[in-house]
């Protein structure tokens, strides 16, 4: 009965799927922007500026439509999911422009934004057709959710051992070592107790907790980290063991087993299928300096992890049957994040070691028929750049309010390598650290800024982003 439930539901949402594609066909297009990116990012900052800088589009002038003048207005509606927390807009942008702004609160659970766009439309035949709507939905998750979704391939065997080698690896036995001690001392031949089952769990999401805490990237299953109403659940509660000699049905491996797939059942793939399968555009942030800035190790391991993300999009080009089989991400833009951390002059090295940190499943995604691109950004600047002199020389800085105490200061993060093998062949290699160089970033609290009536907070490329990302579909 529950298979007949399943294929049931399943052409229910097929069904309602095609007719609402058709409606937007015909009538108002919609655009699903889906935007995600490993933990501080800055999902929730760029959001926030890119929706502020759509309603009032002062600073967007590579965006063509916004240059142009044919966006006549730009309107927050109701999002059309009801089962979707909605996207706290006017809570972080009065967070980011206040009297004394501050960073909000990360990305958490999936959240979703739906900003309406009335737009002239251009060409020889504008003077024909009126202004239509289009409509903008944006999907804001955690990029650790994305590394869940090459679970669905694998079995829990093939996970364990390979989670346990990484574990194993230079870049990651300092920080796996009190699991791994744990994990030594497990019998997953044993018949299941649950306090033992708690302990493996618990250590195990030590570690992924420690990991991420030490600027590495790949830390799977991506909801051990945030819960949710999942707490404590079973399905939240196993970890990798390796294969026993024998193992029966009730054994600590037998149920570990049995609760892999349950995640992969109750988590996984309902957010495959209700949330990301259903985008056409997407970006993904990269905290590329924030990664430099934590040596080599954490340069390579968020090298495998970016590949790993990429493996889980569906790249090409949409038609009209792709609300029966399932949209395709037309479009992705791979941004490095913090841009306002470096004088401009660095910037194209950044956005060339960004590609190059990429590059693998960026040229996947080209040859499966999508657009992609790499540059740096930053949603919201909040430096100003300086010229300085130190020991007779001159040196470009960026200068700005610290984040822990409010004091203004000028920095110099190094220069980045205009080749970028120079940081990913010693990644690749294993060094444990840079020989020639050290880079170092500062945090920076939010710009005190007064937006004029027609502007929003000021950024560096959001207007040449959103041109790459959505530009096409406002002509």
């Amino acid at each position: 009965m529950a298979g007949f439930w399943d294929i049931t539901n399943a052409v229910s949402r097929t069904l309602e799927d095609a007719q609402s594609g058709v409606e937007e066909m015909l009538f108002e297009p919609v655009i699903r922007l889906g935007v995600t990116g490993l933990s501080r990012a800055g999902k929730t900052v760029f959001i926030t500026s890119l929706v502020a800088n759509l309603l009032d589009r002062g600073r967007m002038p590579q965006l063509r439509a916004a240059a142009e003048g044919r966006i006549l207005t730009a309107f927050l509606q109701p999002q059309p999911n009801d089962a979707v927390a909605r996207f706290a807009f006017e809570d972080h942008l009065a967070a980011l422009t206040g009297p004394e702004p501050y960073w909000p609160e990360g990305t958490r659970s999936i959240s979703q934004l739906r900003l309406s766009l009335r737009v002239r439309p251009s060409g020889m035949l504008s003077g024909l057709r009126g202004p239509r709507t289009i409509h903008l939905d944006i999907v804001d998750y955690p990029g650790e959710w994305l590394l869940d979704l090459p679970l669905l391939e694998q079995s829990y065997g093939n996970w364990a051992a390979e989670t346990i080698a990484l574990a194993r690896t230079d870049s990651r036995i300092e920080h796996a070592r009190p699991w791994l001690d744990v994990l030594d001392t497990a019998d997953g031949a044993a018949v299941l107790d649950e306090r033992e089952a708690q302990r493996q769990a618990e250590a195990f999401r030590g570690y992924l907790r420690t990991a991420r805490e030490a600027g590495l990237s790949a830390v799977a299953p991506g909801r051990f980290l945030m819960p949710g109403d999942l707490e404590g659940s079973p399905a939240l509660t196993f970890a990798p063991l390796p294969e026993p000699v024998k193992s029966r049905g009730n054994s600590l491996h037998a149920t570990f087993a049995r609760r892999f797939d349950a995640y992969k059942r109750i988590v996984v793939k309902p957010f495959y299928r209700d949330h990301f399968a259903k985008i056409d555009r997407q970006i993904v942030l990269v905290d590329a300096l924030g990664a430099i800035n934590a040596g080599p190790q954490a340069v390579e391991d968020l090298r495998q992890a970016m590949a790993a993300i990429l493996m889980s999009f569906r790249p090409g080009r949409n038609s009209w049957l792709s609300s029966v089989l399932g949209r395709r991400v037309e479009k992705i833009l791979f941004a490095a994040t913090k841009a306002d951390h470096l004088h401009h002059s660095q910037h194209a090295a950044l956005a060339a070691i960004t590609e190059e940190l990429l590059d693998d499943a960026r040229r996947r995604a080209d040859f499966r028929g999508a657009k992609t691109e790499a540059m740096s950004i930053a949603a919201l600047r909040a430096t100003i750049e300086e010229t300085v002199r130190h020991d007779g020389a001159a040196l470009d800085c960026v200068r700005g309010r610290l984040l822990d105490g409010g004091r203004e200061v000028a920095m110099y993060a190094g220069d980045l390598p205009k080749d970028p093998g120079a940081l990913l062949v010693p990644a690749r290699q294993g060094a444990a650290k840079w020989l020639d160089a050290e880079y170092g970033i500062m945090k920076f609290a939010p710009p005190r800024v007064a937006l004029a009536p027609d502007e929003g907070p000021p950024h560096i490329r959001l207007d040449r982003a959103t041109e790459f990302l959505i530009g096409d579909r406002l002509a």
